[in-house]
């Protein structure tokens, strides 16, 4: 075993980079002593890789507050400052609240996070002064011995220095999608996963030299990357940018043009024009929307390990379940044990089994638990079971007699098609019961490793261990859910189809009448696409099958979840738009998990969808209240530079619009219930609002400006009151329209943003203070006329916008009607 140590630097391999350290003697098969830890701890050779997915506070105060959109509300602020008066600045504190709330929210969610990840994160086994012992994986430190069992993940790279038939899965890091056996002296690298057996490594490359340790920082980032939102969004700002220079320039020269001496009347006009086009809030209620998110969800002990996976969960049209520790509970019973063959000791065989296996799967801790160790039987061989091969195995010397091979796994694995026993089979597994088959064989154990094929002509049954299974209470009503959201839900699973299908109909899943054992499903893209969708139960679902599955599922355009809490299940969870894991799943499971139930509720699905669902439909909706003011600012100042007038505004004057209808309505309106399942399109359908309605908004306001100068005759003040007036009633009605369908609070909100406006109207000191005074009847009553005109036209146009959308609707729910319908006839 020194040796194997000793080697530890040439099995890295010629190229490999290993971190700084003056050369040393080989470490113990022991571990290291803790002497020696404080040493690599002062020396700063740890793996110091942050675990929790966000960002520093120093990181959010600047993303908060250094942004393009700050930059030029500031600069305007700054230019009203120098020319006056202060009411006039007043868009510079709102843009400062709206920062700090930003950066009070997201470290809330910081915080949250932080919390959650230390509770969730995984704990490596290392060997310490001669002991094990669980550590953070941030305390892990060069030279450690750490030890590897079924579904651990490997937090750095190593060479191994004990291995007992381990096997590791590295398909996430090279794609090759066999697992691998590794054998003393082999090189592991973090990010790979244990499939099956045991054994240990010693730590040669830790922190950021470790191979994974850059890919899942960049994986881990408290960012929108690749977010189809933040994506609409920049798309958003970047038309709106286009629009607002040259209608900025053109506002400009124009003020400037027609104010004549009165430099700081065009100035403060000039600003009045830029600063609504800006939409400053929406980025911001972007982040903060997902904030909450990650701090609600943390509420009902969700990890969010990645942040676009709120968006994707509102996106979710498909979610595939795991049976194993999602729909049923991880911990099984022992129901019977049905002898085969009344000669065979299956009692001694049962606990020697559970007892030659170090790190016990569901089943056989069931095993363990009903049967003890017998005395007086050794393990001269040992295969620990493999989701790959379906089946564990010892070879076992009896008291008396000579020894044999023993394998227990999947009857339909271990007996060739049509034995009378996967009759009986069958029937225990109709009623929803797992099975399992112990049986001899004549084979090697290491014959049968290395020849699988040849295990199901030499197997001889013995007994049939008969498992039951407890199904989840929250089970039923969670499928229910996902029924009256429009979601799919498949079940996929490695158990016997028969098996699965019953505890389904129990469940009165949908197309559990027809399970699919999915060694009979076609390899060919388009073939397997039509299966997966027109069934909703697959049994004896192998690891790479899973992937497959949700690959054929993805590929005719479904978004599509992935729940699951075994090593099994890793490669379908890493290839899922969203990834669910069980906080008692492997560490394999829950490291590619964008989200962890630590709980292992799965009720709090629902919750989890529903967040995403209220992030996403909310920031759409209160994108086309902003985007609505960025419309008609432009074409309003592309009106005034047309006809040569001042603008009609004073900065003040709309920084009371934008407040009352969007800025303090949105904040409301972004952390509402939401239960409409997003759909693409987001920058389409916000565009197909916002342009109409500020076009509408726009031409009233100028049209009731010019009747106000017709009727005042060059009284600036009450010419900018009417106009006041009349965008503040269309935009009011704007927001009641966005607001819909109504609730008592919402229908309050409106009514609040109205009264808001009628005090400023009605009490000196804020008329005097906004500059606001409606002289006469004529011109006021013509506004209000012109507005509701605006109004209703907006009420037509909305009911086109519905009807349009709810047709798009039908023809997407017709489509993936007729789509499941096609692949049906397969069964």
């Amino acid at each position: 075993m020194t040796e194997q140590l000793g080697a530890v630097g040439e099995a890295a391999g010629p190229g490999a980079q290993t971190s700084d350290r003056t050369p040393g003697p080989p470490p113990s098969p022991q571990g290291l002593t803790s002497a020696e830890v404080r040493q690599r701890v002062e020396a700063g050779q740890v793996n110091d890789v942050p675990v929790s997915p966000s960002r520093s506070v120093r990181e959010i105060v600047r993303a908060n507050l250094f942004t393009r959109i700050n930059a030029l509300i500031g600069a305007l602020f700054v230019i009203i400052m120098i020319v006056g008066p202060v009411q006039d600045g007043l868009f510079g504190g709102v843009i400062l609240a709206n920062t700090v709330i930003g950066i009070f929210q997201e470290i809330r969610a910081k915080r949250t996070l932080d919390r959650l990840a230390i509770v969730g994160e995984s704990r490596p086994l290392v060997r310490r002064d001669g002991t094990a012992r669980e550590v953070a994986p941030s305390d892990v430190v060069l030279d450690d011995v750490v030890e590897l069992g079924p579904g651990d993940k490997i937090p750095v790279d190593g060479v191994i220095v004990e291995a007992a038939d381990l096997e590791i899965d590295e398909s996430l890091l090279t794609g090759e999608a066999d697992s691998v056996l590794k054998t003393p002296g082999d090189q592991v690298m973090s990010g790979s996963f244990v499939v099956a057996g045991t054994g240990a490594f010693a730590a040669t490359r830790v922190g950021k030299d470790a191979y994974a340790a850059q890919l899942a920082a960049e994986a881990r980032k408290f960012t929108l990357v690749n977010s189809e939102l933040r994506n609409g969004i920049n798309t958003i700002l970047k038309y709106v940018t286009y629009a607002i220079i040259p209608a900025g320039i053109a506002l400009i020269i124009s003020q400037l043009t027609v104010a004549g001496d009165d430099t700081a009347e065009a100035v403060r006009r000039m600003v009045a024009g830029l600063v609504p086009m800006v939409p400053e809030g929406l980025v911001l209620l972007t982040s903060v929307a997902f904030a909450v998110g990650v701090v609600r969800l943390g509420q009902k002990h969700c990890l969010v390990q990645e942040l676009p996976a709120i968006e994707g969960l509102a996106r979710v049209d498909v979610v595939c379940l795991d049976k194993t520790g999602t729909l049923t509970e991880a911990s099984m019973d022992i129901g019977e044990v049905r002898h085969l063959d009344p000669d065979a000791p299956v009692d001694q065989v049962l606990g020697a089994l559970g007892a030659a296996d170090e790190r016990p799967n569901a089943s056989m801790q069931a095993v363990i638990d009903a049967y003890p160790a017998p005395e007086g039987w050794t393990t001269s061989d040992s295969a620990p079971f493999s989701s790959a091969r379906r089946w564990s195995g010892v070879t076992l010397d009896p008291p008396e007699g000579e020894n044999a091979t023993w394998l227990l796994g999947a009857p339909d694995v271990l007996l060739p098609a049509g034995h009378e026993v996967l009759a009986e089979v069958d029937a225990f597994g109709a009623r929803g019961l797992r099975v399992l088959l112990l049986a001899r064989t004549e084979l090697s154990l290491r014959d049968a490793l290395a020849e699988p094929r040849r295990v199901s002509g030499a197997a001889q049954p013995a007994a049939l261990v008969i498992i039951q299974q407890r199904v989840r209470e929250e089970a039923p009503a969670t499928l229910q859910y996902f029924a009256d959201q429009d979601v799919r839900a498949k079940v996929i699973s490695g158990d016997n189809a028969l098996s699965v299908g019953a505890v389904a109909r129990g469940l009165e899943f949908p197309g559990a009448e027809h399970p699919v054992d999915a060694r009979q499903l076609p390899e060919e893209p388009e073939e397997l696409a039509d299966r997966a969708e027109g069934n909703s139960v697959f049994g004896r679902v192998g690891p790479q099958q899973k992937r497959a599955l949700v690959g054929a599922l993805q590929s005719r355009g479904h978004t599509v979840a992935m729940t699951g809490d075994g090593v099994n299940d890793v490669l379908a969870l890493k290839d899922a738009d969203i990834a669910v894991a069980m906080g008692s799943g492997s560490p394999a499971s829950r490291a590619v998990a964008q989200i962890v139930l630590l709980k292992n509720n799965f009720s709090a699905l629902p919750s989890v969808v529903a967040e995403g669902r209220r992030v996403i439909g909310n920031i759409e909706r209160v994108a086309n209240l902003f985007l609505t003011k960025t419309m008609y600012s432009v074409l309003l100042a592309v009106m005034v530079v047309i006809a040569q007038v001042p603008y009609p505004f004073l900065p003040r004057h709309l920084t009371l619009i934008g407040s009352l209808t969007i800025g303090v309505p949105a904040f409301f309106l972004a952390l509402a219930p939401n239960r409409e399942r997003a759909r693409t399109g987001f920058v389409n359908r916000v565009l197909r609002f916002a342009v109409p309605a500020g076009a509408l908004a726009s031409a009233a306001t100028f049209v009731s400006y010019l009747l106000a100068r017709h009727i005042y005759g060059g009284n600036l003040e009450a010419e900018t009151s009417t106009a006041t007036l009349t965008l503040f009633l269309v935009a009011l009605w704007a927001l009641a329209v966005i607001a819909r369908p109504y609730t008592w609070w919402r229908v309050l909100l409106v009514l609040a943003m109205g009264a808001g406006f009628a005090l400023v109207l009605v009490v000196p000191f804020l008329q005097d203070f906004f500059q606001l005074e409606l002289a006469g009847v004529t011109a006021p009553w013509s506004a209000v006329g012109v507005a509701v005109a605006a109004g209703l036209a907006l009420e037509l146009m909305w009911a086109l916008l519905r009807r349009r959308t709810r047709a798009e609707d039908a023809r997407e729910i017709r489509e993936a009607r007729e789509t499941a319908e096609a692949g049906r006839p397969g069964v």
